[in-house]
């Protein structure tokens, strides 16, 4: 693919360059990616993608708000969700995201999500909990909590090796033996609803001893 020359426009914005980034994350991996490898995939020099982003930091912050945009934001008929609801929908978009982008999410989980569509989903949930009645500490701790157990959860599904539950040894690990087989659904979206579930009782649970 030919290269522009520096300064040339080539109708690159912040956007597209955004995608593109993702989309050679997404084939190749974050450890092969670089300024200038995307300055090949876009027919560009390198400086006309810094005129639009200033520095590779800023380019990896742009990908992360690219991938987040994908998460579902809010309901399209306007009606008003309880927070479990929010919280709900927030994580399955989230883990949906993940297993499309599972090279770029290690991003999410690695840097700080400041970007504004990242705090209007965090806005969306912690309105909804002050609108619940919820104490402002436990509604302070939620963001951390919700994406502490999505982050940790998905980063060990989506990596190019997920794991697995290992055999474990009946003589030495009776009890871990014995679980085994309630285990064995590994990844699968009834396992993550099922730890979501034990989430989001924990938070409510934390509400009704505080009242």
């Amino acid at each position: 693919m030919a290269r522009r020359t520096q300064g040339t426009a080539a109708g690159l914005d912040r956007p597209r360059i955004a995608a593109a980034a993702v989309a050679l994350v997404d084939r190749d991996g974050l450890e092969r990616f670089g300024v200038r490898r995307l300055a090949v995939e876009l027919g560009v020099d390198p400086m006309s993608i810094y005129h639009h982003i200033k520095g590779k930091a800023a380019l990896l912050d742009a990908m992360s708000e690219a991938v987040l945009a994908e998460v579902a934001p809010a309901t399209d008929d306007g009606a008003a969700q309880s927070w479990e609801a929010i919280a709900r929908r927030t994580a399955h978009g989230y883990r949906d995201m993940a297993y499309r982008h599972p090279r770029v999410f290690p991003l999410l989980v690695t840097r700080a999500q400041t970007s504004p569509v990242a705090v209007a989903a965090l806005e969306e949930l912690v309105a909804a909990m002050r609108g619940a009645g919820l104490p402002d500490r436990v509604v302070a701790d939620a963001p951390m909590v919700l994406f502490s157990f999505l982050n940790g959860h998905l980063l060990a599904r989506t990596g190019d090796e997920p794991g697995a539950v290992p055999a474990f040894d009946a003589a030495a690990y009776p009890a871990m033996a014995a679980l085994a087989p309630l285990m064995e659904d590994f990844g699968s979206l009834a396992e993550f609803d099922r730890m979501l579930d034990a989430v989001l009782a924990g938070m409510a649970g934390v509400e009704r001893s505080r009242m």
